[in-house]
């Protein structure tokens, strides 16, 4: 059974940085796709970031310049590292994984979602 399980969620004041953490088990996700999402209350799930396989990244414009998507193959981990944090950042982020090697910022192409850490940025 695959599980994703984010951490390092938390309350931080506008301008500070977070580190988020997803760790996979259950199967690897070394050579996949794997990303984040957001949802904040009240609004829809969101793309936040996403990489491939190779090592690719892309970013929700939003997160371009503040938010670095990265990997450890070797740990099966996933984190985000955002930076500049506004208070429209709140949100419960997610880590997805897919079983296909690229990505995209589709909801439907992912295949496993993790219950979500809660950021909250206070102005």
């Amino acid at each position: 059974q695959v599980q994703l399980v984010e951490s390092g969620g938390g309350l931080v004041q506008a301008g500070g940085s977070l580190r988020l953490s997803c760790t996979a088990s259950g199967r690897t996700f070394s050579n996949k796709a794997m990303g984040w999402f957001r949802q904040a209350p009240g609004k829809l799930r969101e793309f936040v970031a996403a990489i491939n396989w190779i090592g690719t990244t892309t970013y929700t414009d939003s997160a371009k310049g503040r938010f670095t998507i990265s990997r450890d193959g070797a740990k099966n981990a996933l984190y985000l590292q955002m930076n500049s944090l506004k208070p429209e950042d709140t949100a419960v982020y997610h880590c997805a994984a897919s079983l296909k090697s690229d990505y995209s910022v589709s909801g439907v192409w992912w295949n496993y979602l993790g219950q979500g850490t809660q950021v909250t940025v206070s102005s």
